[in-house]
């Protein structure tokens, strides 16, 4: 997938789908590793009115995406505040229950929502999907990142696949919501 975006289908300028994602909600209970939290849903309209920044990774506990993607934003988090973020959140095809103990195993608590999009069945209908079959991990959602300013897309960047983190880095959404 190259980073022109080629296939997809979201662009700068664009309104952000609908969709609705199930996930873990962050609370104190949950430093207890014993506890396993109660799934909700987010909706992408509760973005209304928000500057959201939407990393998407492969999986969770994979090579990059636990050692390279999830923790810089983390260390960034509070960079990203002082930006007018509101909210970041990290999607992958993994299940609610793994993406909670995946942010909770990083230390992330409430600076980051982790969220659920089960066999990319939001991102694949954008071109954002990424079919691992052949490793046997099914269709996951693609590396990428978007940045949402009141439901309008600013910014969106897909990783070419194999490249590793790059456009979709905390360190190049930081650098764009500069000029947003």
């Amino acid at each position: 997938m190259p980073s022109d975006l080629a296939g997809v289908k979201l662009f700068v300028g664009d309104q952000l789908p609908e969709g609705t994602f199930p996930y873990v909600p962050y609370t104190p209970a949950l430093d207890d590793h014993s506890a396993c939290g109660v799934p909700a849903t987010l909706s992408t309209k509760d973005w209304a009115g928000k500057k959201v920044v939407l990393f998407a990774v492969p999986g969770a506990f994979t090579p990059t995406c636990h050692v390279d993607h999830l923790p810089a934003y983390l260390k960034n988090s509070q960079k990203f505040k002082d930006k007018g973020v509101d909210v970041i959140a990290v999607l992958a095809a993994n299940d609610p229950f793994v993406m909670s103990g995946w942010v909770r195993a990083e230390g992330v608590k409430d600076e980051i929502i982790a969220l659920s999009d089960i066999n990319a069945q939001w991102s694949a209908p954008l071109g954002l999907s990424l079919d691992l079959s052949h490793r046997g991990f099914g269709t996951r959602t693609a590396r990428y990142a978007i940045i949402v300013d009141d439901l309008v897309v600013k910014y969106i960047k897909l990783e070419p696949v194999g490249t590793g983190v790059t456009v979709s880095s905390a360190e190049q959404v930081l650098e764009a919501l500069d000029s947003i």
